[in-house]
């Protein structure tokens, strides 16, 4: 089991876990997911597969007229027709039908598998052999009302945009960095700059809503806007650094008390405490094949021991050009 899930296995942080650190090779899971919580907001209870087709059909429709790949297949009857419905081919009552017969095949058997099992807890129950459709379990009811868990969608897009646009584009998402304009993450394509998907709510997911330096809770909805994206080695110093500051390797969600307070990190040095958490942080979303896997080795090495080199390296830069380190109070429990 991942220790994404040991550390805290509650509801949230279980579909979090499916969401974040699932290996994908088609968009079917997060296309289940935006629809399952969507319903689940609504009270919903048993569901039949035509009643799912629709919310689970519209966002695949939508994503498709971002990125017309969806998954690693060279051909998919069933993106075909969703494809066919976006220019008007394909009827709403078709798509309906054909999203019923081939839309939902191995998405829902292998829905709650992380790695080689699956995660305790159970979002919904198949009873398509007895009653044609999902049951809603009181968890995912729970945790989709939870203000705690608001961010989830959001996480769960982010998700989504980084491993399509590695999917259009053909190549690693390696050249995604930090748009400070937009919040966004960016990623070439030869003389392009694509605007991705939000920064906070890529990086949200491994810190579970949490600052990375105090573990206070913070949020990334736009409502109440309380993470700051931080540079762990301060931006000021980005001509000493190796590497591109502004890459993911060295981007945190902080509170802004952190970031920015009175007592906050500012420039300062990061103390060797944080440097290894981030190196923790970096090392757990390769190894559990996270989207920025590829941009993360590209970034900092191909192996542990180039990705330490290349941290210590930069610690050194920092701290000889500015010597004064800082490091956060724990305001609550460690999280990660």
């Amino acid at each position: 089991m991942m220790p994404f899930l040991a550390i805290e296995p509650t509801s949230q942080n279980q579909f979090r876990a499916l969401m974040l650190f699932g290996r994908n090779v088609a968009s079917y899971k997060l296309a289940l997911a935006k629809a399952l919580l969507e319903l689940a907001r609504d009270g919903a209870d048993l569901i039949t597969l035509e009643e799912l087709a629709g919310p689970y059909s519209r966002h695949l429709l939508t994503h498709l007229t971002q990125a017309s790949k969806q998954g690693t297949s060279r051909s998919s009857r069933f993106l075909d027709a969703c494809k066919g419905a976006n220019t008007g081919s394909v009827s709403e009552d078709e798509l309906r039908s054909i999203t019923v017969a081939l839309g939902f095949g191995n998405v829902i058997d292998a829905f709650h598998r992380l790695g080689r099992q699956d995660v305790e807890q159970r979002f919904f129950l198949d009873e398509r052999a007895t009653a044609g459709g999902i049951r809603i379990t009181v968890a995912l009811q729970e945790l989709a009302s939870d203000s705690a868990a608001a961010d989830l969608g959001a996480e769960t897009e982010a998700r989504w945009r980084l491993v399509e646009t590695a999917w259009e584009l053909g190549v690693t998402s390696s050249l995604i960095a930090y748009n400070a304009e937009d919040g966004s993450f960016i990623a070439a394509d030869g003389a392009r700059r694509i605007a991705v998907t939000s920064a906070r709510a890529a990086l949200n997911g491994y810190q579970k809503g949490r600052c990375f330096y105090c573990f206070t809770p913070v949020t990334i909805a736009a409502r109440q806007l309380t993470a700051d994206v931080d540079h762990v080695f301060p931006w000021a110093l980005r001509s000493l650094l190796t590497g591109n500051p502004n890459g993911v390797w060295n981007l945190v969600l902080a509170c802004r008390d952190c970031n920015r307070g009175a007592g906050g990190k500012f420039d300062c040095v990061p103390a060797l405490e944080l440097v290894s958490r981030l190196h923790r942080r970096n090392e757990f979303l390769i190894t559990s094949h996270h989207p920025l896997r590829e941009t993360l080795m590209a970034q900092t090495g191909s192996t542990p021991a180039l990705r330490v080199a290349f941290l210590q390296g930069n610690y050194h830069a920092a701290k000889l050009a500015r010597i004064i380190e800082w490091n956060a109070v724990a305001r609550d429990d460690a999280a990660f």
